[in-house]
């Protein structure tokens, strides 16, 4: 059998500094008080390079996923990294929102994956779970108003089942410069062997 393009890792058998960062299978509770299991699995990530050469799907690779800025705690800004195994899942999804835009879909820095421990996530982010982004630009379209994000947010909706979409506006809990959109808390365990 060749080597995975990206091996899986069991989040409870990481060393003590990114056990804490990621905090696997623990919970984070939602603003309405329900709470969600973090991921176990993840992919380990080795380098850079290997972002750059690991496609998720046609027109999607990791890299995109998983850039950060110091807002992200340092264990996550370093290699290996680790992202969580259902991000597959949501690369999917903006492969099928890409084809019905019929042209480049863009995802912010911080606007992929994020770790439990950076600075901008609150309470139960489904960032935290690798199935939400923040998509800033579509082709040559700037996500930076109220009717261009809602052109794009129409497409989504047609295109991805159950896809929750943070409404239009300045509020927390809303966005004015992307659409932010994500599949709610995933979670996947890959078979390993059988």
């Amino acid at each position: 059998m060749p080597e995975p393009l990206l091996p899986v890792v069991d989040g409870l058998t990481l060393p003590d500094e990114y056990r804490a960062v990621l905090r696997p299978g623990e919970t984070l509770t939602d603003a309405a008080g329900t709470d969600h299991e973090l991921p176990r699995w993840f992919y380990r990530v080795d380098s850079w390079e290997q972002a750059l050469d690991t496609p998720l799907t046609e027109h999607f690779d990791l890299w995109e996923f998983i850039g950060v800025d110091v807002r992200e705690a340092p264990p996550m800004r370093s290699f290996p990294r680790y992202v969580p195994c259902a991000v597959t899942a949501l690369a999917a999804a903006l492969e099928v929102f890409r084809l019905a835009a019929g042209t480049y879909v863009h995802i912010a820095a911080n606007g992929g994956y994020r770790s439990p421990a950076h600075a901008l996530t609150r309470q139960a982010s489904r960032h935290c779970w690798g199935v939400a982004a923040n998509i800033y630009r579509v082709g040559d379209d700037w996500l930076d108003e109220e009717g261009v994000i809602d052109r794009y947010a129409d497409i989504a909706r047609r295109t991805i089942p159950g896809v929750w979409l943070r409404p239009f506006g300045l509020e927390s809990g809303q966005a004015d410069d992307h659409l932010h959109l994500d599949l709610g808390y995933v979670t996947t365990r890959p078979v390993q062997d059988e």
